[in-house]
């Protein structure tokens, strides 16, 4: 009986050491896979913003094209963004803000929805206003956005296909 017990006693001390020995080795690939996801990139608030930006002036020439397939994409690209913005920024104070956008967006997805340029042009203006509303509220008010005057890329058509 006492052989058993030396035996169960030498097993369960082998089981905790192997025991010791997993915990330690699985928190060492978790501080492993912490290090590189907090080393991998992750955009920033001014990528983000530029991307927007380029999808601002597109809508803007899909809108006057009276595209609406692409204008539709185009405002859905910048809500996608915001979208983006709120999950990847939430530490920058500037994100708070953001919701300021939503009833421009429903202006144009209203325009966009009616194909009616008039109401396309008023919401355009209201979207871009609310950007630089946005941009001063957070202190950004050197950032002006204004509504384009030439297309911020030469190699897209943007009338709508026959």
């Amino acid at each position: 009986m006492k052989i058993f017990g030396f035996f169960l006693a030498l097993f369960l001390l082998q089981a905790c050491r192997q025991h010791a020995n997993d915990r330690s080795e699985m928190n060492s690939k978790m501080d492993s896979l912490q290090k590189q996801l907090d080393e991998s990139y992750k955009p920033g608030l001014g990528e983000f913003m530029t991307g927007i930006q380029v999808h601002h002036a597109k809508l803007w020439f899909a809108g006057q094209n009276q595209n609406w397939a692409l204008a539709d994409f185009e405002i859905h690209e910048m809500q996608e963004s915001l979208e983006d913005i709120q999950k990847f920024c939430r530490d920058r104070p500037e994100v708070k803000a953001i919701g300021m956008i939503n009833p421009a967006f429903d202006s144009i997805n209203n325009a966009i929805r009616l194909k009616n340029i008039v109401l396309f042009k008023s919401g355009f203006i209201l979207l871009t206003n609310t950007c630089n509303n946005c941009h001063q509220a957070t202190k950004h008010e050197f950032n002006v956005v204004t509504i384009p005057t030439g297309p911020p890329v030469t190699n897209q058509d943007f009338r709508p296909a026959k």
